[in-house]
């Protein structure tokens, strides 16, 4: 009887071994589903446990290069955030508090641009348009007001620009309509979006520079002017302020004074918070160099109906009302279905505006971006019936980009979203979960135009100076609020692989700036030495 048990007992741990040989030599049905730097490369033919473990050292050499890179600089004691993952087989090199949340500035611009892509399409575009009442008459005259509505079109000048779209070329359409008189106003109309013009969470401060621009859907000019002082060759002499247009559309207050040549040049500019009233004051040395800034305008729906109506008399046509502006809180509300459209102008591709948008980070086109998501595709999360008020279009827009990550496999649970373009203060993003975006944007059909958006390290946008030794190999986004400076997108490494990253530094309050850490990590992972590991996979 003992004899038996004990042959039993034997076949039991022969056959228990057994299976513990195939399923560890088994391959997974998706790979793509494991997440760590030990699982790596299951899908190569060949593959050995030994090239696994030449593989996990050498991610583990990249992480102490990183961690190196970070311990060594003076914002060591800033809060870091890093993760990197491969598109090749979905494993993670690297994550140092990747779960953690932290303020993206113009990292959320990744989210914006290609969930819009996305869904909207590379070649979405903006259209334009003037409306009337009715047709002109036979003596072509329009017996009413003259709307310009706009639809949050990113492009759109006053005159005409190759491959652009502008307020003469919708002149010249008029004209060649029949057009000769307006006998009502100009109406700049931006009621096509609701909701707030500026970000959640939007410093007071930062609304008068160019950046703080105010996301409206008649923009004209990127909404911004620039200020120009000039000072005078002899001391004692007032220094000249100009605008580079429109002078007669804004107020200047100058009292900027030039002085002795030996003295240091001193500048303050304030803009009303609601006027264009600009009060320019301070002081330049005589025959020193002068100073120019670009600052945000108010209101730039009523500068657009301006801008219309003085295109409108230079091709000819009279005028007989006054620029007024319309938005979506005005008692009566235009319909573009009850009224008769007499011109039109269409934008740049979305795919167009996104590289212009990620390549110089411009805050205002992501903005837009982000009301034209909600706008579009807003019903696709449909508002809660507990909201007491109605949803602004920039919230419909953040509803979309979560609902895309949820679908995605990302959590947005945790993610604190306030605006499209990062320079909300209440932006919260997990390293994790930029990179993810990332890597599901690569398995999208509008990953190359994504991908193309991205500034290149030592060529172009905002990386042209930066990580000039990775040869081009770093396509990412740049951020950077005060204390805060950020990088996220992709690196292809020196044997081909290519990396998703994100890489964010908070309250970096050392003196200098910690993006010349992250260019540190970022160079590492394009110097990445996996070659070994593919040398060994093929034994």
């Amino acid at each position: 009887m003992r004899m038996r048990i004990r042959i039993a007992v034997i076949l039991l741990l022969a056959f228990a071994a057994a299976l513990f040989v195939l399923g560890f030599d088994r391959e997974p049905k998706d790979a793509s589903a494991y997440a760590s730097s030990d699982k790596l490369d299951h899908k190569t033919p060949g593959a050995t446990s030994e090239a696994r473990r030449a593989a996990t050292a050498t991610d583990i050499e990249l992480g102490r290069a990183i961690d190196q890179a970070i311990a060594e600089s003076k914002f060591a004691s800033a809060r870091w955030g890093v993760f990197v993952m491969s598109l090749r087989d979905g494993r993670v090199l690297y994550s140092r508090d990747g779960d953690k949340l932290f303020t993206p500035a113009s990292n959320m611009k990744i989210f914006t641009t290609a969930v819009a892509l996305d869904l909207l399409g590379s070649d979405f575009r903006w259209r334009t348009s003037v409306y009337a009442a009715a047709e002109p008459d036979a003596a072509g005259t329009i017996n009413g007001d003259l709307t310009l509505y706009g639809r949050g079109a990113p492009d759109l000048v006053s005159h005409s620009q190759e491959n652009q779209s502008s307020l003469a070329q919708l002149a010249d359409a008029l004209y060649a309509g029949g057009v000769r008189r307006v006998k009502g106003n100009v109406v700049g109309d931006e009621s096509y979006f609701q909701g707030n013009q500026f970000g959640d969470g939007w410093l007071w401060n930062d609304v008068q520079w160019y950046f703080g621009a105010e996301a409206s859907a008649l923009t004209i000019h990127s909404n911004e002017i620039n200020l120009s002082v000039t000072p005078a060759s002899r001391a004692g002499t007032g220094a000249a302020v100009t605008v580079d247009r429109s002078p007669d559309f804004f107020k200047v207050v100058n009292n900027v004074a030039t002085r002795e040549s030996s003295i240091k040049p001193r500048v303050g500019i304030n803009r009303g918070r609601a006027d264009n009233e600009f009060v320019v004051w301070g002081e330049f040395p005589a025959g020193g160099r002068g100073f120019s800034a670009r600052l945000s305008v108010p209101h730039p729906a009523f500068w657009a109906a301006n801008l219309l109506r003085d295109a409108l008399v230079a091709r000819g046509i009279v005028v007989d009302g006054q620029p007024v502006q319309r938005d979506f809180r005005a008692p009566e509300q235009f319909d573009p279905q009850k009224a008769f459209e007499l011109a039109a102008v269409t934008s740049k591709s979305l795919a167009e505006i996104v590289t212009e948008t990620n390549k110089r980070s411009i805050n205002l086109n992501a903005e837009l971006i982000l009301r034209t998501l909600g706008k579009e595709r807003g019903v696709m999360v449909p508002a809660s019936d507990r909201q007491a008020r109605e949803r602004g279009d920039d919230e419909a827009g953040l509803a979309v980009i979560r609902l895309w990550l949820e679908r995605s496999g990302i959590s947005s649970t945790r993610l604190a979203l306030h605006d499209g373009s990062g320079l909300s203060r209440l932006d919260l993003i997990t390293p994790e979960a930029a990179a993810r975006l990332l890597a599901a944007t690569a398995k999208t059909s509008i990953f190359g135009a994504f991908q193309s958006s991205l500034p290149i390290a030592g060529k172009d946008g905002t990386l042209y100076s930066r990580m000039e030794g990775t040869e081009g190999r770093i396509v990412a986004k740049t951020g950077s609020l005060t204390y805060d400076d950020a990088l996220s997108g992709y690196a292809t490494t020196s044997d081909g692989e290519t990396l998703a990253f994100s890489i964010i530094c908070n309250d970096a309050t050392a003196r200098g700036n910690s993006s010349s850490v992250i260019d540190r990590i970022g160079q590492a992972l394009a110097d990445y030495p996996s070659s070994n590991r593919q040398k060994l996979l093929k034994k």
